[in-house]
């Protein structure tokens, strides 16, 4: 008898019990791309969200009984009732080298069929600008390859310009002209072995455009031998108004890989007026108040802190810069 009860005591002594904490909460209602949930008690602004099958979703609304996420991915696969985990990550996505010459998604998924995305770095969308400390005065140009606006506009590595004008004036070729040139002095440089040239790689970003505008600058941009030094992003009409609305902070934090590590990115946006729509429409589903004007304090807002990440930073902060 004695035998047996030593024997359960090292057994008992033996037990390991290990607990992990998981912050769980219940869809209470779900449509138009958005999740209501309750009881995540906490949860950060921007957190990533888990469901059941894979999809995840980005918590937007944080109110007092109540967390309103938007979708990415499969809506149709969150109903209500499902379990809701927080996941302690912010959204991020893949930056670096890897993505040169690549079509990919809102998420760094690729869209071009060449397989996944090598990449082991991975920067959050959002992210607060460099400060004044951290910048430096712009200096170097980006020349668009475009005599009369190289001639009249001065713009530099680290500035933000903006391209206005009606519809179909060619604002697009402007931008897509401006990358085919960067690949021609990149190129030239590196044959001519040109020591202190410093290349600049661009990013393309395809808000709410059609599939064919999409693929014929992916055409053009082939045939000019650009897409070495070019990443596109595309997140077209048919794409959901949620990766219509992170796109544009998906093309930032690439860029910002390239300005950390003290080289130098050009980012496009094609463009703001197709993001302010989508972001204005992810607002209404969640049940944000809107302004009524063109564009109210909140569309302002999500533009400047978008902008604001275009620097030349100080060459004891990376040196590099991003010019938007």
């Amino acid at each position: 008898m004695s035998s047996i009860l030593e024997e359960i005591e090292t057994k008992i002594a033996g037990l390991k019990t290990s607990t992990t904490k998981s912050n769980v909460g219940v869809v209470r209602e779900t449509g138009d791309g958005v999740a209501r949930i309750e009881g995540l008690s906490d949860v950060m602004l921007n957190e990533m969200i888990e469901f059941p099958n894979g999809v995840f979703g980005l918590a937007l609304n944080l109110e007092e009984t109540e967390v309103g996420a938007i979708l990415l991915g499969d809506t149709t696969k969150v109903s209500e009732g499902y379990e809701a985990k927080t996941t302690g990550r912010l959204l991020s996505v893949p930056v670096g080298k890897a993505l040169l010459g690549r079509v990919v998604n809102t998420l760094g998924q690729p869209l071009d069929g060449k397989g996944p995305v090598k990449s082991e770095t991975f920067y959050p969308l959002e992210k607060i600008a460099p400060g004044v400390i951290k910048r430096k005065s712009v200096s170097q140009p980006v020349q668009t390859g475009i005599m009369a606006i190289d001639a009249m506009i001065p713009i530099g590595r680290g500035q933000r310009e903006l391209i206005i004008g009606d519809r179909s004036t060619g604002k697009t070729t402007i931008a897509i002209d401006t990358i085919i040139s960067q690949a021609r002095l990149n190129k030239a440089a590196a044959e001519d072995g040109t020591r202190d040239y410093r290349p600049l790689y661009c990013i393309y970003v395809a808000i709410g455009q059609k599939n064919s505008n999409v693929a014929r600058a992916l055409d053009v941009l082939e045939r000019e031998g650009a897409m070495p030094y070019t990443t596109i992003i595309s997140a077209p009409a048919s794409d959901t108004a949620t990766n219509q609305y992170l796109a544009p902070f998906a093309g930032a934090a690439m860029g910002e890989w390239f300005m950390d590590n003290g080289m130098d990115a050009l980012i496009i946006y094609d463009d703001l007026s197709k993001h302010a729509v989508a972001y204005r429409q992810v607002s209404l589903v969640l049940k944000r108040p809107s302004g009524r004007e063109a564009y109210p304090g909140d569309v302002f807002y999500l533009h400047s802190r978008l902008l604001e990440r275009a620097a030349r930073v100080s060459d004891e902060f990376g040196g590099g810069s991003l010019t938007a």
